[in-house]
């Protein structure tokens, strides 16, 4: 019966301070304005949206009335978790008086058992009243948090002064930290427990984790359907090139991804402002820390733009030979004739001379032969004109040119030059002067090599002196 008295005395303490504090703000805000009643208020559950709606249209002043009885509101709300909590805290000490009384004492020990018994029920129906309370507390904290969010945008506070909310956010800061006692596991497992599985807690972050999760797929599908749709409308244009359209598709991608993380950061209840701002205030460090990176960007924007040399090409860039991979913003990736990739500073490529071996279609393939002087030069050159007009590979159009070059030092030579498409260059190379080898040999036509003749001299007198 005791026990009884007592558990009603100590909700009845609850629910009349409740009243107390509720009364007492509630006759603060009438003084301050007797004009305007608060309407946001009056339905602690009102839906967010509905909420946003309702104060959109409302003034400064307003705001800082609906302000105020919100953050009433969640006063009362936690001064009824504070009275709980000290509650919880005065069954705890019941508990641990009876479990000694219960190693203690021999007579009545079934008594004091049940006493424990009943007392760990009304703590754990506390425990309960406080996850309740909190999730109502964590209801009120977001809608009062959207009042303050409109009272800041129409408060038009400079730099340098205090914003007419800072107050109420650093109070609900503080009273939005848990602190749980972590050597009562009763109460622990009473929290987390609650907390997964009560709709302001658990379960809503699990629907934050499961947009934010949803977010980032769709707008990585969105990204690639971009990125492909971009490259297809930019291939149409004949002027516009491979590099560019990888460059640009990639950018846009990129792009996408980075607009679907702010939108999956602002689904897990992250305010991306501060974000944006920070990034915003770092950009001239960033930039004056990065000063060569930038100029990478500045030079890779320039190959963009006047287009040297396209993906696929062989070029000669930095002092390096290779086929061009890919490019971006601050480096070009060429891969090697021996399969070396390499990355090369954009900068590094726009400051020397660049040598593109692949942008035209066409090109002239020059060999050089040489033969005897002992041997017939117009039959050298028939041998050559005859080999290249039966090459499939060389073009009649523009004409070939094979003439005797130069007189050298123990040769003749001769000039080869026949036209090819440039993907068969090599072919041609390596063809001809493969069958020119071929065929003057068997034609008794020589190709001469350096040669060193030495001559001894010796003095037959001055032999036999010695001798």
């Amino acid at each position: 019966m005791i026990k009884l008295i007592n558990d009603w005395l100590i909700r009845s303490c609850i629910l009349l301070m409740s009243v107390v504090t509720l009364i007492i703000s509630s006759g603060v805000l009438a003084n301050e304005d007797t004009l305007y009643s608060a309407i946001s208020a009056t339905d602690p559950n009102i839906p967010i949206n509905e909420l946003k709606l309702l104060i959109k249209p409302l003034t400064k002043q307003e705001l800082v009335i609906e302000a105020n009885t919100w953050m009433a509101l969640l006063k009362t709300k936690v001064h009824q978790i504070s009275h709980t909590e000290i509650a919880v805290k005065y069954k705890n000490t019941e508990i641990e008086k009876a479990k000694e009384t219960t190693e203690t004492v021999k007579q009545g020990i079934e008594h004091a058992a049940k006493t424990v018994e009943d007392t760990i029920e009304v703590k754990s129906e506390l425990l309960g009243d406080i996850t309740q309370l909190r999730n109502a507390r964590i209801a009120l904290t977001d809608r009062a948090n959207i009042v303050l969010d409109e009272l800041d945008k129409k408060s038009g506070t400079k730099e340098g002064q205090a914003s007419p909310t800072s107050e109420h956010r650093l109070y609900i800061d503080a009273i939005s930290r848990l602190q749980v006692d972590v050597f009562d596991i009763m109460t622990v497992w009473a929290t987390l427990s609650g907390w997964l599985i009560s709709e302001e807690g658990g379960i809503r972050w699990l629907k934050n984790i499961g947009i934010f999760l949803a977010t980032l797929f769709a707008f990585w599908i969105l990204s690639r359907i971009a990125g492909k749709t971009l490259r297809k409308a930019m291939s149409v244009s004949f002027n516009v090139s491979q590099l560019l359209r990888e460059f640009a598709s990639k950018t846009i991608q990129r792009l996408v991804l980075m607009i679907g993380v702010l939108v999956g950061l602002s689904a897990l209840e992250i305010n991306i402002g501060p974000i944006l701002a920070v990034i915003g205030a770092a950009g001239f460090v960033i930039a004056f820390a990065l000063q060569n990176t930038l100029g990478n960007v500045a030079s890779g924007i320039m190959i963009l733009v006047f287009r040297p040399f396209d993906v696929g090409d062989s070029v000669e860039v930095a002092g390096v030979a290779g086929k061009v991979v890919s490019l971006n913003l601050v480096s070009i990736t060429i891969t090697t004739f021996d399969n070396k990739v390499l990355m090369i500073p954009n900068n590094s490529v726009l400051s020397g001379v660049i040598t593109n071996a692949t942008a035209n279609k066409e090109r002239r393939v020059d060999m050089v032969f040489s033969v005897g002087y002992d041997d017939d030069i117009d039959k050298a050159q028939a041998i050559l004109e005859n080999i290249v007009r039966n090459h499939p590979l060389v073009l009649a159009n523009p004409e070939t040119v094979i003439k005797v070059h130069e007189l050298g030092d123990s040769s003749v030579n001769f000039i080869c030059r026949p036209w090819t498409k440039t993907p068969n260059y090599w072919t041609v190379y390596w063809d001809i002067t493969r069958m020119t080898k071929v065929i003057f040999d068997k034609q008794n036509i020589s190709i001469p090599y350096p040669q060193t003749d030495v001559h001894l001299y010796q003095n037959t007198s001055k032999l036999r002196q010695t001798i």
